[in-house]
């Protein structure tokens, strides 16, 4: 447990840090104190820095020794939320100073527990056979918007890489405990936001108007049916609406009607693709019947689902079995949210692990991007040595990948992450 016992040496730089990343957020774009700190702890430990404009910073450890390179993966920014004092038992650890902005998804702990691993495999440079990258992204929570699109290019022309890890906090997996799953782990979405202009009129005389509400109704009508006659029934999809919007007098027919939402699912290229397509005509062939017009504000392309490799996973929860122990491996579900680690699993085989934060005790148990959302600082020594683990056991036994690149290309690649 060399790993473990490295981590743990390391433990109260790597909650001090944490807590000083939570006290500080910034929102997405916006990180730049924060990748500042990322900089100067990374230079601290010797390593090659490499800066990317709106996308990130890469360190980089053994930069010029051969054998394999694995990449490390962390995400930075915070969210527009004002944080609550109170987490669910009463006075939480630490508190935000940046009033209505708040680390409400635990990306103060993915850097916190990235920069532990990157002392502990800076201390072991000269037994890793091979090179690491420490990478630290930017505009997460945008979905990437502006920053993916600059770093993926980035690493992919000047790195060669061979696998990928990153992890990811759940509120709902016991504190310390590391999930590694295979396949789908975190869902693919698109998301719309359609405006309907119709002609309106007063309620004596619909004839005389062409409601947007009608059409509208007749398009939530179908969407709702539209899972039974495109997704295979044993695939998941969930469509939900988060905007509608029309009117403001019970007897006058508006002239148009805003709805607008997410449709999520773990299989984008099938059942993803087939209910965009069929969700985009029924928009149009719905305005078309009831005279109205459709403009699409929002439409986008499907972001690809988080999909780890059986056979990176199986190495990781080899690596952490050995390293921070079995009892710290449990089984666990996989989750609707979206996650851009799916696009570095798109270009390299690798894993999206979880590493649970829920402790009822202290109050840890709340939702990601809620106010009383708070992370069990005792998940973070697991969650670093876990990186770690995998990262050592990858150069170690470089095994044979079956992997194959299957993307149209890397402009689609990240235009789906915007």
């Amino acid at each position: 447990m060399q790993i473990l016992n490295s981590v743990h040496m390391l433990e109260a730089q790597m909650l001090a840090e944490r807590r000083y990343l939570h006290a500080n957020p910034e929102l997405s774009g916006q990180e730049t104190k924060t990748a500042d700190y990322v900089v100067s702890a990374l230079e601290a430990l010797g390593m090659s820095i490499h800066i990317v404009p709106n996308g990130g910073v890469i360190g980089v450890l053994n930069e010029k020794k051969d054998g394999p390179c694995v990449l490390l993966r962390a995400d930075i920014d915070a969210l527009p939320i004002q944080e609550s004092t109170q987490n669910l038992k009463g006075p939480r650890s630490v508190v935000s100073q940046n009033p209505g902005v708040m680390h409400a998804c635990g990306h103060d702990a993915h850097t916190a527990m990235l920069l532990c691993a990157a002392r502990v495999l800076t201390r072991m440079k000269d037994e890793l056979a091979g090179s690491v990258l420490f990478v630290f992204e930017r505009g997460e929570e945008i979905g990437g918007k502006g920053f993916i699109e600059n770093l993926l290019p980035y690493i992919d022309e000047h790195f060669s890489v061979d696998a990928c890890y990153a992890t990811h906090v759940r509120w709902d997996i016991p504190s310390g405990k590391v999930v590694v799953l295979d396949g789908p782990v975190m869902a693919g979405a698109f998301g719309f936001d359609v405006t309907i202009h119709g002609r309106g009129g007063h309620g004596s005389r619909p004839d005389l108007a062409s409601s947007p509400i009608d059409c509208f109704c007749a398009i939530h009508q179908q969407a709702n049916a539209l899972r039974m006659r495109v997704v295979d029934p044993e695939q998941v999809l969930t469509y939900s609406l988060g905007v509608v919007k029309a009117g403001e007098q019970k007897n006058i027919i508006p002239d148009s009607l805003r709805f607008a939402g997410t449709v999520r699912t773990y299989d984008v290229a099938g059942s993803g693709e087939r209910f965009a397509a069929a969700l985009h005509q029924i928009i149009d062939s719905a305005c078309a019947a009831h005279g109205c017009e459709a403009e699409y504000h929002a439409f986008t392309r499907p972001i690809y689902e988080t999909h780890n490799d059986p056979q990176a996973a199986q190495l990781a929860r080899q690596a952490i079995e050995k390293h921070v122990g079995a009892e710290a491996l449990v089984s666990g579900t996989r989750w609707m949210a979206t996650e851009s680690m799916s696009a570095y699993l798109k270009l390299w085989p690798g894993v999206l692990s979880f590493t649970g934060i829920k402790n009822e005790a202290l109050g840890c148990g709340a939702n990601h991007h809620t106010p009383q959302f708070d992370v069990d600082e005792a998940a973070l020594a697991p969650g670093a040595a876990a990186a770690c683990a995998f990262a050592v056991e990858f150069l170690a036994s470089r095994p044979e990948m079956t992997f194959k690149r299957r993307i149209v290309s890397m402009q689609d690649l990240v235009a789906r992450c915007l």
